[in-house]
């Protein structure tokens, strides 16, 4: 079965299917004119200011930067710490920058989700707004393509199971067990627990924890490398060198390193890029609908801001840190020549950067993020799984949904789960082509929208506080 999902994999995550990603977004950048360049400090503001803050007469679930938290629950996850060390040890350093260009060109096509996402959103049977791919799809692209919207709800339900879920817990038990002495099946009971608490108080609660867990995290990783990049501040601009040298440059084979030609780093910076920020999964327009905005355009601006701190800053950090310590090559880093024998990978290569810097601090920095980062993604990504498996049976399944998600939580820290991440891989894919095809045919409404926003809107609300001032 491994075999197969493997083989599969490789077709799906081809050269076709990372021509459509980077296509879309080329495209989306080029009809919005560099909108998430020109517009970017703008959309900072209404996401962390009074600026975007909604009135009580917005329609919307959750604020725009509870909406944002629980966005950023789910992305920002154990692949800004295992992915980016995957794809610097699998692609050399030049893997950042690629990781750099799906961000940059990510941030139009989340902008396009999370807009459209808004314009078809719909109230269910509780009251509260769902939306997501499938909505735009059937509502934006009519009824022909209902069955484009079902196949991305079947697989974005399988897939929060698999990569926002049973992974996640697997990571975290994985921890507990090295750093704790914890066993794995008291990890996944806790977890279970803790998960359910969360679960079952619904978007509201699930938002409000997100709103806690999302600043600790960022306060505890982005801090600790922050450190580490500020006592070596001398090699700053060297790791920036070699990020953009072996962009475009293989890297020769050295001490334990086989070495990579250039495909290489391009493919494994867009693998792993996506797999860290989801621009493109159509993720991001599961939770932005439940957003309380007076226009779409506000919250698709807010939304894109996640992309930009996902893989600009956070894995930009474990980037630097990788490459100035030298833990993936093993033939010693720029700040210390350290070398290691070449047996640890993902986010035990991280985790090993850290703890050389900092000691014991160090390593529990990495190992108190990675147990932050999986939960905050199980629950972060039950929304998703939650959307796509209401738009498929309704309201009254969402009970059943939430016992096996619980469940496959507890499963995840004591599976083995090679097959489970390939499976994962394969959702992950089945749902990126529908949306991704979707975003192209519904190009046209992006920009005629965001044309009338910021020529009418945007125009007035700027004079209204030019006249308060």
């Amino acid at each position: 079965m491994l075999e197969t999902l493997n083989k599969i994999n490789g077709v799906l995550w081809g050269t076709p299917s990372l021509i459509l990603l980077f296509g879309t977004g080329v495209l989306l950048t080029f009809m919005l004119k560099g909108l998430q360049f020109r517009r970017l400090i703008y959309a900072f503001k209404l996401g962390f200011t009074k600026e975007g803050q909604a009135s009580s007469n917005d329609e919307g679930d959750v604020s725009n930067f509870k909406a944002l938290m629980t966005a950023l629950a789910a992305t920002i996850g154990n692949g800004n710490i295992a992915g980016v060390a995957t794809a610097i040890t699998l692609g050399g350093p030049g893997a950042i920058f690629w990781m750099w260009i799906v961000g940059l060109l990510g941030m139009a096509t989340k902008y396009a989700e999370a807009l459209l996402a808004m314009k078809y959103r719909v109230k269910n049977a509780n009251g509260e707004y769902s939306s997501g791919p499938m909505y735009y799809v059937e509502r934006g692209l009519g009824k022909k393509f209902k069955w484009l919207a079902v196949a991305f709800a079947v697989f974005g339900a399988f897939a929060a199971l698999g990569i926002g879920n049973s992974v996640q817990s697997n990571t975290i038990a994985a921890v507990m067990d090295t750093s704790f002495g914890v066993n794995n099946w008291v990890t996944g009971a806790i977890l279970a627990v803790l998960a359910a608490l969360i679960i079952f108080g619904g978007i509201q609660r699930i938002s409000t924890v997100a709103g806690f867990f999302v600043p600790v995290m960022a306060v505890l990783y982005i801090g600790g490398a922050l450190i580490i990049l500020a006592v070596n501040y001398d090699q700053i601009i060297p790791g920036f060198q070699t990020i953009f040298h072996y962009a475009f440059n293989p890297v020769a084979a050295t001490g334990g390193f086989v070495g990579v030609v250039v495909s290489e780093a391009i493919k494994n910076g867009v693998s792993r890029g996506i797999f860290s920020n989801e621009a493109g999964l159509g993720t991001a327009a599961l939770i932005a609908g439940n957003a309380k905005t007076d226009h779409p355009v506000k919250q698709a601006l807010v939304a894109m801001t996640g992309t930009f701190i996902v893989t600009i800053v956070v894995c930009t950090m474990t980037g630097l840190v990788l490459i100035m310590t030298g833990f993936w090559d093993t033939t010693g880093g720029l700040i210390s020549g350290v070398a290691h024998d070449g047996s640890l990978d993902g986010g035990a290569l991280t985790s090993a950067a850290f703890s050389h810097v900092l000691g014991t601090a160090g390593e529990y920095i990495v190992a108190f993020s990675v147990i932050f980062f999986g939960f905050s993604t199980i629950v972060g990504w039950y929304v998703y799984g939650e959307k796509c498996f209401e738009y498929l049976v309704g309201t009254k399944g969402i009970m059943g949904y939430r016992a096996i998600y619980i469940l496959a939580t507890g499963i995840g820290a004591v599976a083995n789960l090679t097959t489970v991440w390939a499976f994962a891989d394969m959702a992950n894919a089945l749902m990126m082509i529908p949306n991704l095809i979707a975003l192209i045919l519904l190009s046209k409404v992006v920009v005629k929208d965001t044309n009338e926003f910021f020529e009418n809107h945007y125009k007035a609300a700027n004079k209204q506080l030019k006249n308060a001032g």
